[in-house]
């Protein structure tokens, strides 16, 4: 039996997220490699997995992404993720993940992103970010999206928002990043903030 949500495949244009495949490993690998100056500074890795042991090459393989699958399509089943790749024009050019999902009174989960620099700029990840927002609010039932980003990342917090996600502080070296545990604002909304729907809000916006 699936968990609540999943597995699901959302569109709106030529923006579509759904669950992430075996044959995207090549693709995957190729974008990541890509953008290493582009999505190194804001992604968390190990204290022991440090740029110095391994470089970014290294940890974007087909067997680091079949790893990651694995364990996303795990989690996915058990209910505690919602792994989404971000698809444009049919190609693959980013992620959007929930994780952390809990259920019970606290009904929430945490939010993580990121695009190909080369699609930046499109409306993509905001699109694909409300895509999921109103489906985990919606099919997945819960009540609450949390999302964390360093102080730095103007980008991604001109994502959300742009979106309408409301700051709720700062977590003082919340995540290890670079060899080192980073400050993170706390950004998040509620079912109650988007009554009518956060890809409305967005088209709205548009």
């Amino acid at each position: 039996m699936n968990a609540p949500g999943w597995p699901a495949r959302l569109a709106e244009g030529p923006v579509e997220v759904r669950p992430l495949r075996v044959r995207d490993g090549p693709t995957w690998v190729d974008v990541r490699r890509r953008n290493g100056d582009w999505l190194a500074p804001w992604e968390a890795t190990p204290l022991a997995v440090t740029s110095a042991q391994l470089s970014w090459a290294q940890r974007q393989t087909l067997g680091i992404y079949s790893q990651m699958l694995r364990r996303l399509r795990q989690q996915a089943r058990v209910g505690i993720a919602l792994p989404f790749a971000t698809v444009y024009g049919g190609r693959l050019v980013g992620q959007v993940t929930v994780s952390t999902i809990v259920r019970g009174a606290f009904n929430s989960g945490h939010v993580g992103y990121w695009v190909d620099r080369g699609h930046a700029g499109r409306g993509i990840t905001p699109t694909a970010l409300a895509l999921v927002v109103d489906h985990c609010f919606g099919p997945a039932g819960l009540h609450r999206i949390e999302a964390n980003v360093r102080p730095e990342n103007t980008a991604s917090r001109r994502v959300l928002e742009k979106l309408g996600f409301r700051e709720e502080g700062m977590h003082r070296r919340y995540l290890a990043i670079d060899g080192a545990y980073r400050d993170h604002i706390s950004y998040a909304l509620t079912t109650e903030d988007i009554p009518d729907g956060l890809l409305s809000r967005w088209r709205g916006l548009r």
